[in-house]
């Protein structure tokens, strides 16, 4: 409930405590899970000190309890490891300060832990997450890669041994952070977040060595899994050995069974590239050697052709044709003028031969009355007409007898 206050009539800080104390008091007992980070057990004290931590952020709370609550659960919880308490929040007054009184503690179990994991995976996977579609390709040649692992830890020596005896140029940016404990979810996300926001770096490796199911957690956070998820590099994932299956190998964008498998995915080897090379230049050797080999033969076998060989042959050939075609179109053009010239001759002759004037020239005479008709008949003329005579050479008067 608000407090009405003005700058005259201020609260006192023993006022503002008590309030808070009121406030908090009402929220009655809950079930709190967390992490065990610190415990005190000093001996022959009635009360348990312990923080409980949140694995996720940078959050933790004070933990007090009666010695024999913890009592009940000491021989399998310790520091480090996950419990769920039912506690009371209290308010210290005096000095401001916020603890849980725990009156039950129990610790989480693998079976249980694995369950929650299964059931976040599941939510994860409904966001789409895990998709392929979401899966980014590894550069062949990372010039420079970055790494997130463990301090002088085996991970961190045989990701760098590998990859420098694959191939002896590459570079990385190496991020040193706790890779399990209460620290190791905050650190490792804010590792890769920095990594991420270097141009340079072409892909990211989150490496840690095998561990139990509870050492392995923080790689199942899901404010992690979260942040791979956005990140704009590749992200390898090579947790654990092969049966280690976290979170973080789903969401990233490819899994490595171990950090060595990891290397030898990440990194060329600078022998096998140099063979693949070699095989390569001789492969395009061959095929160049047998393409000009095929064009040669192509070529020889088209110079052979008598077209090429001999151009003009086909040529020479055709002139005699047409030579040939030419002589015996003139010779029965010729044949069909002789043959014209002396039809025409016969017919020249004839028309010569039947004509009037030749037949006057062969002393005939044509007789004409003085109309110009012909007289063909003796009856048609009288005694004493004038009569004209046509003759080869001409015309003269005759007068008809008796």
């Amino acid at each position: 409930m608000a407090v009405n206050t003005t700058p005259q009539s201020p609260l006192p800080v023993g006022e503002v405590s008590r309030l808070i104390g009121g406030w908090i008091d009402r929220l009655g007992a809950v079930w709190v899970e967390g992490q065990i980070t610190q415990l005190s057990r000093r001996p022959g004290a009635g009360v348990v000190f312990l923080t409980l931590r949140d694995p996720s952020y940078d959050i933790s709370v004070s933990v007090t309890c009666y010695r024999q609550v913890f009592d009940a659960v000491a021989d399998v919880v310790g520091e480090g490891a996950r419990v769920v308490v039912l506690a009371k929040p209290e308010w210290y007054a005096p000095r401001g300060q916020l603890s849980l009184r725990a009156t039950e503690i129990k610790p989480v179990g693998v079976g249980e832990l694995l369950a929650r994991l299964e059931q976040l995976k599941k939510a994860l996977a409904a966001e789409g997450l895990f998709a392929p579609e979401r899966k980014k390709p590894l550069p062949f040649l990372p010039q420079l890669i970055g790494l997130v692992c463990g301090r002088a830890s085996a991970a961190e020596r045989d990701v760098l041994e590998n990859a420098r005896h694959r191939w002896p140029a590459v570079r990385f940016e190496v991020r040193n952070v706790p890779v399990q404990g209460v620290h190791a979810v905050p650190q490792v996300v804010q590792a890769v977040k920095e990594l991420d926001a270097i141009d340079d770096v072409d892909v990211i490796i989150v490496a840690r060595g095998g561990g139990s199911v509870e050492d392995l957690l923080p790689f199942s956070d899901e404010q992690l899994v979260r942040a791979v998820a956005g990140c704009r590099t590749p992200v390898v994932s090579a947790i654990g050995h092969e049966p280690d299956n976290p979170l973080l190998d789903h969401v990233a964008d490819l899994r490595a069974s171990t950090p060595t498998d990891a290397a030898k995915k990440v990194v060329p080897d600078v022998g096998e590239e140099l063979e693949r090379v070699r095989m390569l230049r001789d492969r395009t050797r061959r095929c160049m050697a047998a393409f000009v080999e095929r064009e040669e033969r192509g070529l020889a076998h088209a110079l052979a052709r008598p077209s090429i060989e001999d151009p003009h042959r086909m040529l020479d050939e055709r002139a005699d044709h047409v030579s040939s075609l030419l002589d015996r179109g003139r010779r029965t053009l010729g044949h069909l003028l002789d043959r014209a010239d002396s039809e025409l001759t016969h017919t020249h002759a004839r028309v010569v031969g039947l004509s009037p004037a030749a037949t006057l020239r062969r002393g005939y005479a044509v007789l004409q009355r003085a109309d110009g008709h012909v007289v063909r008949d003796p009856a048609e003329v009288t005694a004493g007409e004038a009569l004209r005579a046509r003759v080869a050479d001409g015309e003269f008067t005759v007068t008809a007898g008796e």
